[in-house]
């Protein structure tokens, strides 16, 4: 799943470069960003959090009455999901205009929006399908495979922006000159992506052993797990809910100053040390603790609730101060030439801004998965309320006080305050409910992980300092920035691991080199 995963970012960033590299980060790319980002909202806001909260621990419960059982059980749940998202993929697409209006204020983009949303909204169908597959795969405990379908996609877009390219068009891209081939090649291709990678999970469904049958009678036979998730229902909707108005504030607020593209590609450098190392492992983990608490054993829960939070501490702590050093340089270094030099040096900015909210990041993801696995999603509501409030005040005050450009790098600074009000509230929650939580052994990690990384982060910076001062090639400046600041950072952090003892990561580096 590591593997999987650093595949399945290098290749996602590869093809945000082409994106970037095709549409730019003016009107045309913020227009096709935020449409983008409409099928992810709406479903999220519709039935994503239903879907990804409940399905793992349901179809897991399911599993303790039999294998027969089981997998007719599970064929209702996918007949279920599929006639669900079918309906509101369909509603969705006819008010895609009204949809978009919400968010864009300029005529021309939002035409340029209307019409990409048109061919991007179908999205939504092919997400959930994929959210529900995945989940099957888990509860059966098949990993590997279903963490490779994101590669599909990236693949797919990055050929869709080599067709754009070929295309004849306009010198220089704006909304009103696009071509409709070129509208039609873009937007086509981005769902093509998303379908390639349900695709690739279906048949890795199918390549498990379970036979997807439609044999099923669609009704009344679906009820049975639609009912079962009745009781959740309402404080999931309502999470998705609050959720999708922090989405709407960020995405208002970037679209008036101009910053759709830039949060977008800053988000998504952000979410690559989460996508590599915080995900396989809450991946894993959810299962478990489903089990455990499907179980009654809360002692097994907590077990793992503390091994969690403490890979995810000593992995996401160094890479956060590594981006916070490295990832202006990075962002120039790799936008610039695809986007002018100050859309590339605020990405970097916003990067290195926000990196402090990453391992809070993972650890809200995983408080949340022990509520859900409890069958708690008020709990998880009243977290993310806490979560929004923070995000929109920030952006709200942000909006009013500070010039554009920081504006912009606050729509990442915004989030990561959010992430640490989620894991603090999520923390005093957990406290209340289950008492001591073995968290001993985690703060006594977290504070070796620290002076680690500060010992790391200390002679990274003497290193940058020293290259930046004895070259002063441009390009070769940044090559030697990176290289001396990543290399004599590592060691230093490898060498202070070993020296402290800190056993999470000496134990990833026994399995690295077995």
């Amino acid at each position: 799943m590591a593997l999987a995963g650093v595949v399945s970012r290098v290749t996602g960033f590869a093809r945000t470069l082409v994106i970037a590299a095709v549409l730019g980060t003016a009107a045309v790319g913020d227009a096709y960003n935020g449409a983008n980002n409409l099928p992810t909202m709406i479903y999220e806001l519709l039935l994503g959090s239903v879907l990804a909260s409940t399905v793992v621990p349901v179809l897991t419960r399911a599993r303790r009455h039999g294998r027969k059982h089981s997998r007719e059980f599970t064929q209702r749940v996918l007949v279920a999901a599929v006639m669900a998202l079918l309906a509101v993929t369909v509603l969705t697409v006819l008010c895609a205009p009204l949809v978009v209006r919400v968010f864009v204020a300029d005529a021309a983009q939002r035409q340029l929006a209307t019409w990409l949303a048109y061919l991007l909204l179908p999205q939504i169908f092919f997400y959930g399908v994929g959210v529900v597959v995945s989940a099957v795969l888990n509860v059966r405990d098949s990993f590997a495979t279903a963490a490779w379908a994101p590669v599909v996609n990236n693949v797919i877009v990055m050929l869709t922006g080599a067709v754009f390219v070929l295309l004849p068009g306009p010198v220089t891209l704006t909304p009103a000159s696009m071509t409709t081939a070129q509208v039609l090649t873009i937007g086509v291709g981005t769902t093509a992506g998303i379908v390639g990678q349900t695709g690739w999970l279906v048949a890795a469904l199918r390549r498990n052993g379970f036979a997807w049958s439609w044999r099923v009678r669609p009704l009344p036979y679906t009820w049975r797990p639609v009912r079962s998730g009745l009781p959740v229902l309402g404080w999931l909707l309502l999470y998705a809910g609050i959720s999708q108005i922090g989405v709407a504030v960020t995405m208002r607020v970037a679209f008036d100053h101009g910053g759709v593209s830039i949060y977008t590609y800053a988000e998504l450098l952000f979410q690559v040390p989460y996508g590599i190392l915080a995900a396989s492992v809450l991946t894993v983990l959810m299962p478990r603790i489903s089990r455990a608490a499907a179980l009654g054993d809360h002692t097994a829960v907590l077990t793992d609730l503390s091994r969690g939070a403490r890979y995810l501490c000593a992995a996401l702590i160094p890479v956060a101060m590594a981006m916070s050093l490295l990832g202006p340089e990075f962002a120039e270094l790799v936008f610039t030439g695809r986007v002018d030099a100050d859309a590339a040096r605020l990405i970097g900015t916003a990067v290195a801004c926000s990196t402090f909210g990453l391992a809070p990041f993972a650890l809200v993801m995983l408080q949340m998965r022990v509520f859900y696995a409890d069958n708690d999603t008020r709990t998880p509501t009243m977290i993310n309320i806490g979560m929004v409030l923070t995000k929109v005040t920030v952006l709200a005050v942000s909006a009013t006080m500070l010039p554009n450009e920081l504006v912009i790098v606050m729509l990442s600074v915004a989030s990561s305050l959010a992430y640490v009000a989620g894991a603090t509230i999520g923390h005093i929650l957990l406290r209340r409910r289950h008492g001591l939580l073995g968290f001993s052994a985690v703060a006594v990690t977290v504070h070796r992980v620290i002076w680690a990384t500060a010992l790391a982060g200390a002679a990274g910076l003497a290193a940058i300092a020293l290259i930046q001062h004895t070259i002063r090639t441009p390009t070769l400046d940044q090559l030697a920035t990176l290289g001396a600041g990543a290399a004599v950072g590592t060691a230093v952090f490898l060498l202070a691991t070993h020296l402290i003892g800190i056993p999470e990561i000496r134990t990833a580096r026994t399995l690295l080199t077995r």
